[in-house]
Protein backbone atom coordinates (compact mmCIF):
# COMPACT_ATOMS: atom_id res chain seq x y z
CA UNK A 1 0.00 0.00 0.00
CA UNK A 2 3.17 2.41 0.80
CA UNK A 3 4.50 2.03 -2.96
CA UNK A 4 1.08 2.22 -4.35
CA UNK A 5 0.19 6.20 -2.29
CA UNK A 6 3.21 6.74 -3.72
CA UNK A 7 2.06 6.19 -7.11
CA UNK A 8 -1.12 7.89 -6.18
CA UNK A 9 0.68 11.27 -5.15
CA UNK A 10 2.90 11.19 -8.02
CA UNK A 11 -0.24 10.91 -10.46
CA UNK A 12 -1.69 13.56 -9.13
CA UNK A 13 0.16 15.76 -10.56
CA UNK A 14 0.00 14.01 -13.83
CA UNK A 15 -1.74 16.44 -16.76
CA UNK A 16 -3.93 15.36 -19.68
CA UNK A 17 -5.81 12.07 -17.72
CA UNK A 18 -7.77 10.21 -19.85
CA UNK A 19 -11.67 10.49 -20.45
CA UNK A 20 -12.74 7.25 -19.99
CA UNK A 21 -12.57 4.47 -17.17
CA UNK A 22 -9.84 1.65 -18.06
CA UNK A 23 -10.95 -1.86 -20.05
CA UNK A 24 -9.69 -3.79 -17.46
CA UNK A 25 -9.23 -5.86 -13.83
CA UNK A 26 -7.13 -7.01 -11.74
CA UNK A 27 -7.21 -9.86 -9.47
CA UNK A 28 -5.33 -11.91 -6.79
CA UNK A 29 -6.50 -14.63 -4.51
CA UNK A 30 -5.60 -13.93 -0.86
CA UNK A 31 -5.81 -16.15 2.37
CA UNK A 32 -7.31 -15.12 5.23
CA UNK A 33 -5.07 -14.15 8.42
CA UNK A 34 -6.88 -14.48 11.01
CA UNK A 35 -4.89 -12.16 13.50
CA UNK A 36 -6.03 -9.43 11.44
CA UNK A 37 -9.29 -10.52 11.01
CA UNK A 38 -9.87 -10.67 14.90
CA UNK A 39 -8.61 -6.73 14.64
CA UNK A 40 -10.53 -5.86 12.17
CA UNK A 41 -13.36 -7.60 13.64
CA UNK A 42 -12.36 -5.19 17.11
CA UNK A 43 -12.01 -2.24 15.53
CA UNK A 44 -15.47 -2.42 13.84
CA UNK A 45 -17.37 -4.23 16.63
CA UNK A 46 -18.40 -7.64 15.42
CA UNK A 47 -17.93 -10.42 17.29
CA UNK A 48 -14.45 -12.74 17.03
CA UNK A 49 -15.44 -15.81 15.05
CA UNK A 50 -14.09 -17.42 11.83
CA UNK A 51 -17.22 -16.31 10.20
CA UNK A 52 -16.49 -13.26 7.85
CA UNK A 53 -17.94 -10.26 8.13
CA UNK A 54 -19.62 -9.11 4.97
CA UNK A 55 -17.44 -5.68 4.86
CA UNK A 56 -14.33 -7.50 5.07
CA UNK A 57 -13.89 -9.13 1.53
CA UNK A 58 -13.68 -4.98 0.67
CA UNK A 59 -10.45 -4.31 3.17
CA UNK A 60 -9.48 -7.57 1.12
CA UNK A 61 -10.23 -6.11 -2.46
CA UNK A 62 -8.91 -2.57 -1.53
CA UNK A 63 -5.62 -3.00 -2.20
CA UNK A 64 -6.66 -4.03 -6.03
CA UNK A 65 -9.00 -1.33 -6.02
CA UNK A 66 -6.30 1.36 -5.43
CA UNK A 67 -3.90 -0.11 -7.71
CA UNK A 68 -6.08 0.14 -10.02
CA UNK A 69 -6.76 3.56 -10.02
CA UNK A 70 -3.35 4.18 -9.36
CA UNK A 71 -2.96 3.48 -12.93
CA UNK A 72 -1.48 6.26 -15.80
CA UNK A 73 -4.88 5.04 -17.85
CA UNK A 74 -7.65 6.18 -14.66
CA UNK A 75 -9.32 9.08 -15.58
CA UNK A 76 -9.67 10.34 -11.86
CA UNK A 77 -6.55 10.66 -8.69
CA UNK A 78 -8.14 8.84 -5.82
CA UNK A 79 -6.80 12.18 -4.00
CA UNK A 80 -10.28 14.12 -3.37
CA UNK A 81 -13.02 11.47 -4.68
CA UNK A 82 -15.88 11.61 -2.20
CA UNK A 83 -17.07 7.84 -1.69
CA UNK A 84 -20.89 8.47 -1.79
CA UNK A 85 -22.48 4.96 -1.46
CA UNK A 86 -21.87 1.07 -1.14
CA UNK A 87 -23.53 -2.21 -1.91
CA UNK A 88 -22.49 -5.39 -0.76
CA UNK A 89 -24.28 -8.74 -1.35
CA UNK A 90 -23.33 -11.71 0.62
CA UNK A 91 -24.10 -14.59 -1.38
CA UNK A 92 -23.70 -17.12 1.40
CA UNK A 93 -21.57 -17.11 5.03
CA UNK A 94 -18.12 -16.96 4.03
CA UNK A 95 -15.62 -18.88 6.40
CA UNK A 96 -11.94 -17.75 7.34
CA UNK A 97 -10.29 -21.14 6.04
CA UNK A 98 -11.66 -20.25 2.55
CA UNK A 99 -9.32 -18.50 0.13
CA UNK A 100 -10.78 -15.95 -1.84
CA UNK A 101 -10.03 -15.51 -5.91
CA UNK A 102 -10.61 -11.45 -6.24
CA UNK A 103 -11.24 -9.51 -9.16
CA UNK A 104 -11.92 -5.70 -9.16
CA UNK A 105 -12.92 -3.50 -11.97
CA UNK A 106 -14.29 0.31 -12.77
CA UNK A 107 -17.51 0.83 -14.35
CA UNK A 108 -20.65 2.81 -14.66
CA UNK A 109 -19.10 6.47 -15.67
CA UNK A 110 -22.02 8.66 -15.52
CA UNK A 111 -22.28 12.32 -14.68
CA UNK A 112 -23.23 13.85 -11.20
CA UNK A 113 -25.02 16.66 -10.25
CA UNK A 114 -21.94 17.65 -8.14
CA UNK A 115 -19.45 16.37 -10.79
CA UNK A 116 -18.88 12.84 -12.39
CA UNK A 117 -19.20 9.50 -10.74
CA UNK A 118 -18.31 5.71 -11.41
CA UNK A 119 -18.15 2.87 -9.48
CA UNK A 120 -15.82 0.70 -8.28
CA UNK A 121 -16.60 -3.16 -8.36
CA UNK A 122 -15.47 -6.29 -6.61
CA UNK A 123 -16.05 -9.68 -6.67
CA UNK A 124 -14.99 -12.64 -4.56
CA UNK A 125 -15.66 -16.79 -5.53
CA UNK A 126 -14.39 -19.86 -4.12
CA UNK A 127 -13.50 -23.05 -6.17
CA UNK A 128 -15.02 -20.92 -9.20
CA UNK A 129 -18.45 -20.10 -7.17
CA UNK A 130 -18.95 -16.56 -6.75
CA UNK A 131 -19.84 -15.91 -2.40
CA UNK A 132 -19.79 -11.82 -2.46
CA UNK A 133 -20.43 -8.59 -4.85
CA UNK A 134 -19.00 -4.95 -3.59
CA UNK A 135 -19.85 -1.83 -5.57
CA UNK A 136 -18.80 1.67 -4.83
CA UNK A 137 -19.89 5.02 -5.81
CA UNK A 138 -17.57 7.37 -5.82
CA UNK A 139 -17.63 10.73 -7.24
CA UNK A 140 -15.15 13.23 -8.29
CA UNK A 141 -15.88 16.53 -7.67
CA UNK A 142 -16.09 19.37 -10.54
CA UNK A 143 -18.72 21.72 -9.18
CA UNK A 144 -20.50 22.66 -5.88
CA UNK A 145 -24.17 21.81 -6.89
CA UNK A 146 -26.89 20.87 -4.42
CA UNK A 147 -25.91 20.80 -0.77
CA UNK A 148 -29.82 19.65 0.00
CA UNK A 149 -30.43 17.46 3.09
CA UNK A 150 -32.78 14.99 3.74
CA UNK A 151 -35.92 16.54 5.20
CA UNK A 152 -37.19 13.15 6.62
CA UNK A 153 -37.98 13.56 10.63
CA UNK A 154 -35.17 11.73 12.56
CA UNK A 155 -36.51 8.13 14.14
CA UNK A 156 -35.70 7.49 17.43
CA UNK A 157 -31.94 6.31 17.81
CA UNK A 158 -31.73 2.05 19.00
CA UNK A 159 -28.21 3.69 20.32
CA UNK A 160 -26.04 6.39 20.74
CA UNK A 161 -22.30 5.62 20.12
CA UNK A 162 -18.82 7.27 21.45
CA UNK A 163 -16.77 7.49 18.35
CA UNK A 164 -13.20 7.92 19.43
CA UNK A 165 -11.12 10.57 18.01
CA UNK A 166 -8.57 7.58 16.76
CA UNK A 167 -10.70 5.52 15.37
CA UNK A 168 -10.08 6.68 11.71
CA UNK A 169 -6.06 5.77 12.60
CA UNK A 170 -7.37 2.22 13.97
CA UNK A 171 -9.31 1.67 10.69
CA UNK A 172 -6.85 2.52 8.20
CA UNK A 173 -4.11 0.70 9.78
CA UNK A 174 -6.88 -2.82 9.40
CA UNK A 175 -8.01 -1.85 5.72
CA UNK A 176 -5.16 0.39 4.30
CA UNK A 177 -7.04 3.18 3.79
CA UNK A 178 -4.73 5.83 4.79
CA UNK A 179 -6.73 9.03 3.40
CA UNK A 180 -5.14 11.94 5.03
CA UNK A 181 -8.71 13.33 5.99
CA UNK A 182 -9.10 10.34 8.31
CA UNK A 183 -5.56 10.25 10.27
CA UNK A 184 -4.99 13.91 11.58
CA UNK A 185 -6.68 17.16 12.39
CA UNK A 186 -4.16 18.95 10.53
CA UNK A 187 -4.27 16.12 7.11
CA UNK A 188 -7.70 16.71 7.14
CA UNK A 189 -7.76 20.99 7.09
CA UNK A 190 -5.51 20.70 4.00
CA UNK A 191 -7.94 18.10 1.99
CA UNK A 192 -10.87 20.84 3.00
CA UNK A 193 -12.14 18.87 5.98
CA UNK A 194 -12.54 20.85 9.37
CA UNK A 195 -11.49 18.08 11.14
CA UNK A 196 -10.43 14.49 11.21
CA UNK A 197 -13.48 12.02 9.90
CA UNK A 198 -14.47 8.77 10.10
CA UNK A 199 -13.96 6.47 7.31
CA UNK A 200 -17.36 5.77 5.76
CA UNK A 201 -16.37 1.79 5.57
CA UNK A 202 -16.21 1.96 9.24
CA UNK A 203 -19.41 3.80 9.46
CA UNK A 204 -21.13 0.74 7.13
CA UNK A 205 -19.29 -1.65 9.18
CA UNK A 206 -20.26 -0.32 12.44
CA UNK A 207 -24.02 -0.58 11.48
CA UNK A 208 -23.48 -4.43 10.87
CA UNK A 209 -22.04 -5.05 13.54
CA UNK A 210 -24.74 -4.17 15.89
CA UNK A 211 -27.42 -6.00 13.74
CA UNK A 212 -24.85 -8.75 13.83
CA UNK A 213 -27.33 -11.36 15.85
CA UNK A 214 -29.99 -10.63 13.21
CA UNK A 215 -28.53 -11.27 9.77
CA UNK A 216 -29.57 -13.48 8.20
CA UNK A 217 -26.70 -15.83 5.83
CA UNK A 218 -27.31 -14.24 2.71
CA UNK A 219 -28.00 -10.91 2.08
CA UNK A 220 -27.99 -7.33 0.64
CA UNK A 221 -26.79 -4.20 2.70
CA UNK A 222 -26.80 -0.97 0.44
CA UNK A 223 -25.77 2.27 1.93
CA UNK A 224 -25.45 5.84 0.89
CA UNK A 225 -22.81 8.41 3.10
CA UNK A 226 -23.85 11.80 3.44
CA UNK A 227 -22.59 14.40 5.84
CA UNK A 228 -19.28 13.32 7.28
CA UNK A 229 -18.88 12.27 10.58
CA UNK A 230 -16.23 14.01 12.59
CA UNK A 231 -14.58 12.75 15.54
CA UNK A 232 -14.68 12.42 18.29
CA UNK A 233 -18.07 12.49 18.19
CA UNK A 234 -21.45 11.04 19.53
CA UNK A 235 -23.89 9.00 16.98
CA UNK A 236 -27.18 8.09 16.88
CA UNK A 237 -27.59 4.55 15.23
CA UNK A 238 -31.27 3.98 14.23
CA UNK A 239 -32.96 0.34 12.92
CA UNK A 240 -36.16 -0.26 12.15
CA UNK A 241 -38.06 -2.59 9.47
CA UNK A 242 -34.67 -3.44 7.33
CA UNK A 243 -33.74 0.48 7.17
CA UNK A 244 -31.05 2.21 9.07
CA UNK A 245 -29.62 5.52 9.78
CA UNK A 246 -26.73 6.99 11.47
CA UNK A 247 -26.95 11.06 12.33
CA UNK A 248 -25.35 12.88 14.88
CA UNK A 249 -26.79 12.61 17.73
CA UNK A 250 -27.01 16.45 18.82
CA UNK A 251 -27.23 18.25 15.78
CA UNK A 252 -29.18 15.47 13.52
CA UNK A 253 -27.03 15.73 10.61
CA UNK A 254 -27.32 12.84 8.71
CA UNK A 255 -23.85 10.71 7.79
CA UNK A 256 -25.74 7.81 6.53
CA UNK A 257 -29.11 5.64 5.76
CA UNK A 258 -28.91 2.45 4.25
CA UNK A 259 -31.17 -1.05 4.02
CA UNK A 260 -30.60 -4.55 4.70
CA UNK A 261 -32.68 -7.36 2.63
Amino acid sequence: MKRIYARVALGALRPGRPKELPDRELTRTVEVDREHLAEYDRVCGFRLRDELPATYPHVLAFPLAMELMAGSDFPFTPLGLVHVGNRIEQLRPLRADEPLDLRVWAADLAPHDRGTQFQLHAEASVAGEVVWRDASTYLHRENKGSSARDAAELPAPSAIWSVPGDIGRRYARVSGDANPIHMHPLAAKAFGQPTTIAHGMWTKARCLAALEGELPAAYTADVRFKLPLRIPGRAAFSYRDGEFTVHDARSGKPHLSGRVS
